[in-house]
């Protein structure tokens, strides 16, 4: 993988505390790009050739390009932009033993709860405030120090640690403030972070984060590790791929679709099961002069890809993984099957899938969950009940998902960058 590539996704894994963030950091690199930005609330002027991009909540966003041609189908390439972690409570600080200050938290997906403990933490989010008399503004919001940290109670005081721990969100996993001396501090903290008054502040959507920055190793330098590469990975990989691919001579009209709250089931005005999409796409096909059937026909001959990181095979545990397919770090870009429709992926899908990777010179895998376990879902289903389409669901390998530092390959990020690409750019 190009050190350019590997610096850069590091970069927007580390600057992309919360799904806010992330949405930020895409619609800069939009703006430099020299994407026109429209508004929810505003009427479009779209025209064939243009370049745009739409947001919803801060936390999702759907860039595309118009073909100069004209719009016969489009290809769509949809990830999230959420991950677990822990969402600071209104209210949120509380007394402990008098003498210390812990704050008021409450889980957010479901994660992997033990690698939270003993590490460097901080807060980040949105808060809002208000603009005269009748707006409002959000603000961007990230502590940029280690603020907190939930400490772990010793072994001594829990002989049966090491045998196996259930965690309780409400007792142990509240990160640890200040002393006595902190009491009523926190909101001048955010205040501070976002250079507004405290009693500005209206309302607020807060997430704890991990502080490590991202790392590269291993024997050959072909690992990365950090937070939130489920599903930051991919949206990094596409966002690339799109911006390499999506002109205004491409034949499909091009789709980028970064959506929120996967991790917590997608039904939410701006998540997978919202009409965002099918809003976005309805509009440009008005704009553009397109009536509702001729939206169906395009529909009927596009193609979505649903990219959301997959479960490589464990080195300590390879009985936890499927006895025939077997993904791995570094060995290429994953196809994810369900008997039971978790994963769209299909004959017809997956072989389109396969023949793009084929054109890009990179290897597939195949993942499907032991049938003896139950596994996760995502979002291509889910998108699929409003915007309905053929659809193949992909990842990257990873291990440890849903933990605040992660593990994945180095040459994965980049094999999906060269697909992105192909798919932004030609008809299948």
């Amino acid at each position: 993988m190009d050190q350019t590539t590997i610096k850069e996704l590091s970069y927007f894994l580390e600057q992309s505390p919360t799904s806010f963030h992330t949405v930020q950091n895409i619609t800069d690199i939009l703006l430099k790009e020299r994407y026109t930005e429209l508004q929810e609330n505003q009427r479009w002027r779209i025209k064939k050739g243009g370049r745009y991009f739409v947001a919803r909540n801060g936390s999702s966003i759907i860039a595309f390009t118009v073909p100069e041609n004209g719009i016969t189908s489009m290809h769509i390439m949809a990830s999230h932009s959420d991950s677990p972690a822990f969402k600071i409570k209104e209210n949120p600080e509380l007394e402990s033993g008098g003498q210390y200050i812990r704050l008021n938290v409450e889980r957010y997906g479901g994660m992997l709860c033990a690698p939270w403990l003993d590490r460097p933490l901080s807060v980040a989010g949105r808060i809002i405030v208000k603009d005269g008399d009748h707006g409002y503004i959000s603000k961007l919001v990230n502590v940029d120090r280690d603020l907190v940290l939930i400490p772990n109670l010793a072994i001594h005081m829990n002989r049966e640690a090491n045998s196996g721990y259930k965690y309780n969100i409400q007792k142990d996993m509240l990160p640890l403030y200040g002393n006595l001396t902190a009491k009523d501090t926190f909101m001048k903290t955010i205040a501070d972070s976002a250079s507004v008054n405290e009693g500005d502040i209206l309302g607020h959507d807060l997430f704890l984060y991990n502080r490590e920055k991202a790392s590269v190793w291993g024997a050959s330098n072909e690992f990365i590790s950090c937070g939130r590469l489920d599903d930051l990975q991919c949206v990094f990989a596409s966002l690339k791929g799109f911006l390499a691919g999506a002109s205004p001579s491409a034949a499909p009209m091009p789709v980028l679709c970064v959506l929120d709250n996967e991790e917590t089931g997608s039904a939410t005005k701006q998540g997978a099961a919202s009409t965002f999409l099918y809003d976005t796409l309805t509009r440009i096909h008005d704009n553009l002069g397109y009536d509702r059937e001729d939206y169906l026909v395009h529909l009927a001959d596009s193609f979505m890809i649903s990219a959301d990181n997959a479960h490589a095979v464990h080195p300590n545990h390879p009985d936890k993984s499927d006895p025939s397919n077997r993904p791995y770090l570094n060995g290429g870009i994953v196809l994810k099957f369900n008997a039971n429709q978790k994963y769209c992926t299909d004959a017809v899908s997956a072989a389109m899938f396969r023949d793009m990777c084929r054109r890009a010179n990179v290897p597939v895998q195949t993942f499907t969950n032991r049938s003896d376990m139950a596994g996760g879902s995502t979002l291509g289903n889910i998108s699929n009940t409003q915007v309905a389409l053929n659809t193949v669901d992909i990842g990257l390998p990873q291990l440890a998902m849903h933990s605040p530092y992660e593990t994945a390959g180095i040459a994965d990020t980049e094999a999906l960058i060269k697909v992105s690409e192909i798919f932004f750019t030609a008809s299948m």
